[in-house]
């Protein structure tokens, strides 16, 4: 059964909070494309790319990559994986987020093809449901810690704050979330790379009496020196973010122990075959991973919950944001009580709307 087309569909998706920032910039919606693989029998398996400037996915040059990449994709079956992956690094360098959909499109397709949900052929799901970690834009301090505790009324109890550099500023968003959500909660920092190596260390043990449980990319991506300092000083679990984009780079952090953790992410890895190989060096290094923000439709968080399902993570993922969103064009999942249960339908999951 051969794969006989390719179409990628544009995707935007509203936030419900029109002044949502981080240290990088500000955003008013997820935008990217919902790629679509068709068999000759019809059958069809989804994947998406999404949009990120900052990990170099521009939304006006994904349908070209699309095209580019559509020849080492349709004549094939869904279950030459890696043929097809190695087909399209041939045909493009880059292109992870392009690349990502694909492969995660010929993984729902399996499934679908096998009538078994997405976790069975990742080895099985060690876990029925998975902690979601919701993620606080930058704001004042009083107004974060507002959002928050609506987010926890609501069930969640894992929590990432943005931070942007401004070290009075970032500790008393940590303190005002701490002082207003009291000792249940889980409080991690990202900062997006906004922080010197000394920076961070000192804002760190500045938050200590707020008690983090991780800190996601204090210094910039390539100062590695800097990251390690800021590993080797504190007491915090320290995870690689932007830092951590190919299976290459996971592979020099973890195997030098420069970080705790990594943050995976399958459209910056390149889809699902990439990111399990990069959380299987994690694991020979003993460095932890989870993963990371998957902000977007419901569709790729459906591919990234069977991921996490299928590994041994034991911290919450940020699998949860487009409960923030409008006009999601798949449905099948939502977070109840702050979990996310592992779908059992055939394929991801999800289902267009």
């Amino acid at each position: 059964m051969k794969i006989v087309s390719l179409s990628a569909a544009p995707c935007e998706m509203p936030l419900e909070d029109k002044d949502w920032k981080f240290a990088l910039g500000a955003v008013s919606s997820a935008r990217g494309f919902v790629v679509t693989l068709t068999t000759e029998d019809g059958t069809a398996g989804y994947g998406y790319a999404p949009s990120i400037p900052h990990m170099g996915s521009l939304f006006d040059i994904l349908p070209k990559e699309f095209e580019r990449l559509t020849p080492a994709v349709v004549g094939t079956t869904p279950f030459e994986i890696e043929r097809v992956l190695q087909k399209m690094d041939g045909l493009l360098g880059g292109a992870s987020q392009a690349k990502g959909a694909i492969d995660c499109a010929m993984h729902d397709l399996q499934a679908r093809i096998l009538k078994l949900p997405l976790h069975d052929l990742l080895g099985g799901k060690l876990r029925d449901r998975i902690p979601v970690l919701r993620i606080l834009a930058l704001k004042q301090p009083d107004d974060m810690a507002k959002i928050a505790a609506g987010l926890f009324d609501q069930g969640y109890r894992y929590f990432k704050i943005k931070v942007e550099g401004d070290l009075d500023l970032d500790v008393a968003r940590v303190r005002a979330i701490r002082q207003r959500l009291g000792d249940e909660a889980h409080l991690t920092i990202d900062a997006n790379q906004s922080y010197t190596a000394k920076d961070a260390i000192l804002a760190i043990s500045r938050m200590a009496e707020y008690r983090l449980d991780l800190v996601e990319q204090p210094v910039h991506r390539k100062d590695l020196k800097g990251l390690a300092l800021v590993t080797q000083a504190t007491n915090v679990t320290i995870e690689a973010d932007e830092g951590a984009g190919t299976v290459d780079e996971i592979m020099v952090l973890a195997t030098n122990r420069i970080v705790d953790a990594v943050s995976l992410k399958l459209p910056k890895l390149g889809g699902i075959r990439n990111a399990i190989a990069a959380a299987r060096i994690c694991e020979a290094c003993g460095v932890k991973a989870r993963l990371g923000a998957h902000v977007g439709t419901r569709l790729l968080n459906a591919h990234a919950i069977h991921v996490a399902a299928a590994l041994d993570v034991d911290y919450a993922c940020e699998l949860g944001e487009f409960m923030r969103m409008f006009d999601d064009p798949f449905k099948g999942i939502d977070v109840v009580d702050g979990y996310i249960s592992v779908p059992t339908a055939i394929g991801c999951g999800v289902t267009p709307v």
